[in-house]
């Protein structure tokens, strides 16, 4: 059996939904898959002795789920009172609209198609409610619209799809940009070295207690694979496809269509900067 602490990032063990830090608790979406892991993380976060909350991602239009996270942060003594998004993909952002109606609360994004009801969310903006304190950090890359949420009190970062709790994401052409998505990387990396990140709450899979260690696993990462790629069209490999198979070849067949999507993505980011 695999020790955890020597996997990328430390992933926690144990059951998924419940606290995670003083301040974050975790409601797993009913919605597993290949794509989402053990399903869609919607974190509930407050400051303690706060009797309001805010949500990030409600995840599906699931009502059943919708309102278990309207009741785990009741059952704590709270009110939800703001809905954020870490980007539109309907795995984290499809109950948005129903769970805002549920509870009353406007919904901030990035993309304006997702906001309902106040303002959106820039880069570098402190959000502040009942006392927490949240820092939207700019995270393109997965998708345009991507962000992360700086917890300073509780030294984490809620990550949606940037970084995942096991194994990597998908930067998808063509709204996935790799170039971005490598500067969101090293964003990430800065906070942990220069503001004592430890620990990231991801959208899907287990919490990771070694925040600085994941972001240098995905660096190393996505290398590895630019590299591949780049052999891979020396050799021969021109289109998408025959990259997929040639890279990809050790990969779950069934998600070799999302894989030519990274490796559109990556293809473009070669031919960008002249290697290929």
């Amino acid at each position: 059996m695999t020790d955890a602490s020597t996997l990328p990032g430390q992933p926690r063990g144990g059951v998924l939904s419940g606290p995670a830090t003083r301040r974050a608790v975790n409601v797993l979406a009913p919605n597993p898959s290949a794509m989402t892991l053990d399903g869609t993380n919607t974190w509930i976060l407050s400051e303690p002795d706060s009797d309001l909350a805010v949500v990030v991602d409600p995840g599906p239009l699931d009502d059943g789920h919708l309102r278990q996270v309207i009741g785990t942060a009741e059952q704590a003594g709270k009110r939800v009172a703001l809905t954020l998004l870490t980007h539109g993909h309907p795995d984290h952002a499809e109950g948005a609209a129903r769970f805002a109606e549920l509870t009353g609360t406007n919904v901030r994004a990035l993309d304006p198609a997702l906001r309902l009801g106040g303002e959106g969310l820039a880069a570098g903006a402190v959000i502040t409610v009942g006392g927490l304190e949240l820092r939207v950090v700019p995270a393109p890359g997965h998708t345009a619209d991507s962000l992360c949420f700086h917890i300073p009190a509780d030294q984490a970062v809620l990550t949606g799809d940037t970084v995942l709790g096991r194994g990597t994401t998908v930067v998808a052409h063509p709204d996935g940009r790799l170039g971005d998505y490598l500067d969101t990387l090293r964003r990430l990396r800065s906070l942990t070295v220069d503001d004592g990140v430890h620990t990231v709450l991801p959208g899907h899979g287990p919490v990771l207690e070694d925040a600085q260690g994941a972001v240098e696993y995905y660096l190393a990462h996505r290398a590895h694979r630019l590299a591949q790629v780049e052999t891979a069209v020396e050799d021969g490999h021109r289109t998408p496809s025959e990259v997929v198979a040639h890279v990809y070849a050790d990969v779950d067949r069934s998600l070799w269509p999302a894989a030519e999507l990274s490796v559109r993505a990556q293809l473009e980011y070669l031919q960008e900067h002249g290697i290929i």
